[in-house]
């Protein structure tokens, strides 16, 4: 069973953030999870995936409003999972930002090429998430 929203309590009213789905993909628990608790602890509801194979069946299940995708994974990596994703109608709108340890310039044109918006390096702050998804969703209305 795929679950979509947040097990955590739902934040008040107040909060623009309620209501937004991001969705971590990386094959490390650890940067799932660090990941996770930052944007949990802002309100969001996250939705993980350990690798591009779950991320697909869960985005078609859950609708993230961003994704934050890691590039090297198993199995089918994030450029792969991108690509995927830009190539459907119905998720081709849906914001992806690349996370990588690596920064080459090869690696950051690989990524815009197969359509992602952002990319960002590991270790990312929790800054550079709220900034990627204050840049690329708008809250819901």
């Amino acid at each position: 069973m795929i679950t979509c929203n947040s097990e955590a309590e739902a934040v008040s009213a107040e909060v623009p953030v309620s209501g937004i789905k991001v969705m971590i993909v990386d094959d490390s628990m650890t940067i799932r999870r660090t990941a996770e608790t930052l944007l949990k602890r802002e309100g969001f509801d996250v939705i993980t995936a350990e690798d591009g194979f779950e991320a697909l069946s869960k985005i078609v299940d859950c609708h993230p409003d961003i994704i934050f995708l890691d590039i090297m994974m198993p199995r089918l990596d994030g450029y792969q999972t991108c690509a995927v994703i830009k190539n459907n109608t119905a998720f081709r709108n849906t914001p992806v930002v690349m996370l990588s340890s690596k920064d080459s310039i090869f690696d950051r044109a690989r990524g815009s090429l197969v359509g992602s918006e952002q990319y960002v390096t590991k270790p990312f702050t929790r800054e550079e998430l709220l900034e990627a998804i204050e840049d690329h969703v708008s809250a819901p209305a």
